[in-house]
């Protein structure tokens, strides 16, 4: 665990979304005030799902963001399970962002040629303004496993053999969501305090290789964190 982290311990998922939904909102109006937009990477989940809700809520220069995505699955697009079907329906359908500033992966096409694809884009955004992650109960972040080997260098990787359904996925690199400004982390539940513990005390988890220059932050809730 790098030296440089920051945490924050909330009591329940709702307060990580309103901690984490601050946090995005100031740190979105002074991004866009020294640069005139803000580029922000989405993630999917539960937790995402709340500060999404929120987001919609708010009084902000919708005008000046760009959205990516951290990870997707190789599903139809219309699917459910897809983390850009979530994040339209709770966030993206309800604000005014431009639609050409919002940057899905083509996760239909399958991991290989949406991998490519989304190389692209990732190369022209870097770095992000801010990277919204969440961890798995195996220490797992955006489609990165435990276990998976993937070329270190490149800035997205294609996705097969996921422990979790689908196996096929597209991810952005450990490389490319460490080159963002800002790193926010959303875990919540108890069934996630096994992986917080390993983290913690430095097991060679996937989460771990998220290591921006800044450091990154930590949104808790009491059931996750054990300590």
């Amino acid at each position: 665990m790098q030296s440089y982290s920051r945490w924050h311990t909330l009591e329940n998922a709702e307060q990580v979304a309103l901690a984490v939904y601050d946090h995005i909102l100031k740190s979105a109006e002074q991004a866009i005030a020294v640069k005139g937009q803000f580029k922000l990477v989405l993630a999917g989940g539960s937790t995402p799902e709340k500060v999404y809700r929120l987001l919609t809520k708010a009084d902000a220069d919708w005008s000046k963001w760009f959205i990516y995505y951290g990870d997707e699955r190789c599903l139809p697009v219309d699917h459910a399970d897809r983390n850009s079907v979530m994040a339209v329906e709770s966030f993206l359908s309800q604000v005014a962002i431009p639609a050409a500033q919002i940057f899905t992966m083509p996760a239909e096409l399958g991991p290989d040629l949406a991998a490519k694809a989304y190389y692209d884009v990732v190369a022209q955004a870097l770095p992000f303004d801010m990277v919204l992650l969440g961890m798995g109960e195996d220490g797992h972040t955006a489609s990165l496993f435990p276990g998976h080997v993937h070329v270190e260098e490149d800035l997205t990787h294609a996705v097969y053999n996921s422990p979790k359904p689908p196996p096929e996925r597209v991810s952005i690199s450990a490389k490319a969501l460490s080159d963002s400004t800002e790193v926010l982390f959303l875990i919540t539940g108890v069934n996630k305090q096994d992986a917080v513990n390993g983290w913690r005390t430095g097991e060679s988890l996937p989460v771990a290789t998220i290591v921006p220059k800044s450091g990154i932050d930590v949104y808790i809730d009491q059931d996750a964190n054990a300590i």
